[in-house]
């Protein structure tokens, strides 16, 4: 019989834990093809009692298992930390808030039967997701794809299906501090399908990703898989430069054929509004890059682990 870790990474959920169990619960009940499940919630740290309903989700089922973080490191770390604490034949990861629907697993794993290393999901978009929404999410997805090599599908979900040779090159091949995995898993390669999915509704609780951490994560996604910005950074210099150089030529001809010469206080201003700009629009490209790279040198843990429930071993680590 084979053996599946469903990863669901859990933030602040108390509204909605109970109801996303049962239902998961229903669905692997009726799982065919010789699958032994065992449920893994990694719970950021949050302010609520979902640990707690946890615990005793826990306690009544020995196929759950919860692995408490000592902080809020994130969505896509606490992925990671699933990867890492999950010893399966198959890993299948989703969100515990019912958008990333339980009736689409055997979907997934029968992708997995057929060979597949990655079963990943395209979200469509719901009907009644505000235009504003929409327009973000296809111009994160055209944005990204303009500036990368590493080609993301539009619609791209962190809700996928993986074997164990992915699982293993997550664990001790890529080490990044600041993963953005959809970007990763489309990078690894491997044989890849994708399924299409609407999302369930949320029938508890609120979306976790504010839009300061939308706008955190699309700039991981293009400081990990782009260097465009940087060599933006030399392209406009030398366009700065032309230009200057051209404005001056043209000013001396007219002086030189006897035409009044511009303003010095208007020429001054021009440029250092340009320049000044500039040069700041780029020492910030440059921070992000530099911070990826001081997150990488400072060499500190993905994460930090508080508590583990119903793993043989009980032992953080």
């Amino acid at each position: 019989m084979r053996t599946l870790t469903i990863v669901c990474p859990v933030y602040n959920e108390e509204e909605a834990i109970a109801e996303f169990q049962a239902e998961l619960g229903r669905v692997l009940a009726t799982l065919a093809g010789g699958w032994s499940v065992t449920t893994l919630f990694v719970v950021d740290r949050g302010t609520d009692r979902t640990l707690e309903l946890l615990r005793g989700i826990a306690a009544r089922d020995p196929s759950v298992r919860v692995l408490a973080l000592s902080a809020r490191f994130g969505q896509q770390m606490a992925l990671r930390a699933g990867l890492d604490h999950a010893d399966s034949d198959a890993v299948l990861m989703m969100d515990s808030d019912l958008q990333h629907p339980p009736s689409l697993i055997p979907d997934l794993l029968a992708g997995l039967d057929r060979g597949y290393d990655i079963v990943y999901t395209i979200r469509e978009d719901a009907a009644d997701l505000s235009l504003l929404k929409r327009l973000g999410s296809r111009g994160f997805y055209r944005l990204i794809n303009a500036l990368s090599e590493t080609r993301i599908p539009e619609g791209a979900a962190d809700f996928r299906a993986i074997s164990r040779r992915v699982v293993e090159v997550f664990r001790h091949r890529i080490p990044e501090r600041r993963p953005f995995l959809r970007g990763l898993f489309a990078w690894v390669g491997f044989r890849s399908m994708a399924v299409r999915y609407h999302p369930g509704r949320r029938r508890a609780g609120r979306t976790k990703y504010s839009l300061r951490r939308m706008i955190r994560l699309c700039l991981d996604a293009i400081v990990s898989f782009s260097r465009v910005p940087l060599q933006a950074a030399t392209s406009l210099g030398v366009l700065i430069l032309g230009v200057g150089l051209a404005s001056g030529l043209v000013a001396l001809a007219r002086w030189w054929l006897g035409g009044a010469s511009p303003a010095g206080w208007v020429v001054v201003a021009v440029l250092l509004g340009v320049l000044g700009g500039a040069h700041l629009v780029f020492l910030g490209i440059l921070g992000e890059y530099l911070g990826v790279v001081l997150d990488e040198v400072q060499a500190r843990p993905h994460y930090l682990v508080e508590e583990r429930i119903n793993f043989e071993d009980a032992a953080p680590r």
